[in-house]
């Protein structure tokens, strides 16, 4: 069922996705060689707590984690783990926050140190991806234009659509209808409308779109080792428009 959002619970959304933006920004001072994802998750739950925050997706069927941290290949869902980032590695940092019950899901590829020109192009892509599927979120368009936005713009620059998740509803839960996927037709799928809060995370591969899954049942990662970036915001459909509720 896609629930629709009045003003009060949009505008505490938008105050625990400024919290988020925050913490992102607080995660790309402290981003370099040597550091790991263990590290950085348990930054980032002390930063949330001491802010009056707590990390939703820590216990979410059995999660035990405040973020997801997934290093270069890795497409989604990486365990926080004591191995060192290394110079030239990518890794994105995902994270959900619940401030007094309003929730907000983001997530950012940082670069480690120094890299390459062909990987930075793979997140400048993946950015630019995002911000494509925003400009398609207004009420009246249909979820496929959005996927279709990303998909069209994407795929001619050489890079390919993950396919096998998918962006989705938020609030007052985790997940929450609709699902929109990152690739699409123009004109299909559910229509949007005023009041909707969805999240907007293209996750872009080098090589091929598919994905297999560790052994944890968790972790998805490119089949051909290639690398993966994702940039993702919480977005509020409006009668003006959409708000980005996951940026400062």
């Amino acid at each position: 069922m896609i629930t629709l959002k009045s003003k009060r619970e949009i505008d505490l959304m938008q105050k625990s996705g400024m919290l988020l933006a925050s913490c992102h920004k607080e995660i790309g001072k402290i981003i370099k060689p040597g550091i790991t994802t263990l590290e950085i998750n348990d930054f980032v739950e002390k930063y949330l707590r001491e802010h009056g925050a707590t990390p939703e997706q820590k216990g979410f069927k059995g999660y035990k984690y405040a973020t997801c941290s997934s290093i270069n290949d890795e497409i989604c869902h990486g365990f926080p783990r004591q191995e060192p980032l290394k110079d030239g590695d990518i890794v994105t940092v995902d994270m959900v926050v619940n401030l007094n019950g309003g929730l907000s899901d983001s997530a950012w590829t940082y670069a480690v140190g120094e890299i390459s020109e062909e990987t930075q192009n793979l997140l400048d892509v993946t950015r630019k991806a995002l911000d494509k599927g925003i400009e398609m979120a207004y009420a009246g368009n249909r979820i496929g234009d959005i996927g279709y936005a990303i998909q069209s713009y994407v795929e001619p620059e050489g890079f390919s659509v993950v396919r096998d998740f998918a962006a989705h509803g938020i609030g007052p839960t985790l997940h929450e209808e609709p699902q929109i996927p990152h690739y699409g037709e123009q004109g299909k799928g559910i229509r949007l409308k005023e009041g909707m809060v969805i999240t907007i995370e293209p996750m872009i591969n080098a090589g091929k779109w598919q994905s297999k899954m560790d052994d944890n049942g968790w972790t998805a990662r490119t089949v051909d080792g290639h690398l993966s970036a994702q940039y993702e915001h919480t977005i509020a459909i409006t009668k003006n428009g959409p708000i980005i509720l996951t940026e400062q």
